[in-house]
């Protein structure tokens, strides 16, 4: 084959360097709506918080009513047989029996009973995982969500840009971000300030669900 022959039989690969939303005049179907209007997606839905699967509390409860009734299974299977009931059961026949129900015991099991059950709707009603932050759906089917201490962290390195920071402690809570800063330069109020702007245009960039109010304070470090 002769080079000008290889020449004309190679092509130029497509490549990834083109502007969003740029039509190629080799694909028929033209750009996607998406690629048209890159801001449609951009402020998404609002998403609720991510449930907890609650693994440990429906183990320990499994593990709990796996063994009682195992024990009481056996213990009217040996009856049945002709043996005797365990001595436990012919107890715990005997104090309900004789006992009052106002005796403590009696009262104090059935406030630790009250107490287990409570628990348990509480697990059940509440959705937990209170260190994922929810954020904006950008796509149907698709959630995500943000850990309290990576935003936090995002947050502290947009605070420590701002001309006149010495330091700053970012704590990230579910409706809350506080910013305790340190300025070893420049007036306190134009560091505040900077700072609002910066923090708040960070808040905004984190795409969270719910916007997170800000609480902030600059001072002077200590004087060694």
């Amino acid at each position: 084959m002769s080079d000008d022959e290889e020449v004309s039989n190679t092509r130029r690969l497509p490549t990834l360097d083109k502007e969003p939303g740029a039509s190629d005049p080799s694909d028929p179907s033209g750009p996607s709506p998406e690629a048209k209007d890159p801001s449609a997606t951009t402020d998404g839905e609002k998403a609720g918080r991510f449930w907890s699967e609650r693994q440990v509390p429906v183990a320990i409860v499994a593990l709990v009513l796996l063994g009682a009734t195992g024990l009481m299974l056996y213990d009217v299977v040996a009856v049945r047989a002709d043996h005797q009931a365990m001595s436990w059961r012919r107890q715990l026949a005997d104090q309900m029996a004789t006992r009052p129900l106002d005796n403590p015991w009696v009262l104090g099991i059935a406030a630790a009973a009250a107490l287990i059950g409570l628990w348990f709707l509480v697990l059940a009603l509440t959705p937990g995982l209170r260190e994922v932050l929810p954020m904006r759906r950008t796509a149907s089917g698709i959630r995500a969500g943000l850990d309290r201490s990576a935003a936090a962290l995002i947050l502290r390195d947009r605070a420590m840009e701002v001309p006149g920071v010495q330091s700053v402690r970012m704590s990230v809570t579910r409706r809350k971000a506080k910013a305790r800063a340190f300025s070893h330069f420049r007036e306190l109020e134009e560091v505040r300030s900077d700072l609002d702007a910066a923090l708040g245009d960070g808040l905004q960039q984190l795409g969270l669900s719910h916007r997170l109010r800000l609480s902030l304070k600059v001072r002077r470090p200590k004087k060694r």
